[in-house]
């Protein structure tokens, strides 16, 4: 056998494997451009007689949504149930974020241990649903209080 002879497969297997990695970077970069509607706890802050939680919501669901609310559960830090709401984040343009504030009357901020996005109880504006939205949630936190869904 002659070298170009033993070269052929081996250039067709590094030719596979580089299609082979288009395809997965493809599939990585259609994965990261998946509709999302992401909720992040900025700040946990004292005011009189309440405490203030600060969100940053960033809508990357494909359309304007006219009305976001969730029943929102809010937990001590030892695992009991403080109090069960609903935040209304109201409207979010796609592709613009959108700074919202809740007032918990009567709790103290060193006392909130976690926040529960249980359910998305509104979500609307063209093609949207709750369902829509609970699907494409993504939740965090740069404070200390945790924030599950």
């Amino acid at each position: 056998m002659n070298l170009p002879t033993l070269m052929i497969p081996l250039l067709l297997a590094a030719a596979q494997v580089t299609v082979l990695a288009g395809g997965a970077v493809a599939q990585e970069g259609a994965a990261s451009e998946a509709p999302f509607l992401s909720i992040e706890l900025n700040m946990v802050e004292p005011q009189e007689n309440t405490c203030r939680l600060t969100f940053v919501a960033q809508n990357g669901l494909g359309a304007d949504a006219s009305a976001v609310v969730f029943e929102t559960v809010l937990f001590d830090r030892e695992g009991q149930v403080i109090d069960l709401t609903l935040f209304d984040f109201q409207d979010l343009p796609e592709g613009s974020p959108r700074v919202r504030q809740f007032d918990l009357g009567g709790v103290a901020c060193g006392s909130v241990g976690r926040v529960l996005l249980n359910d998305v109880h509104a979500c609307s504006g063209p093609g949207l649903t709750p369902e829509i939205c609970a699907a494409g949630l993504r939740w965090s936190s740069r404070t200390d209080v945790e924030v599950m869904g």
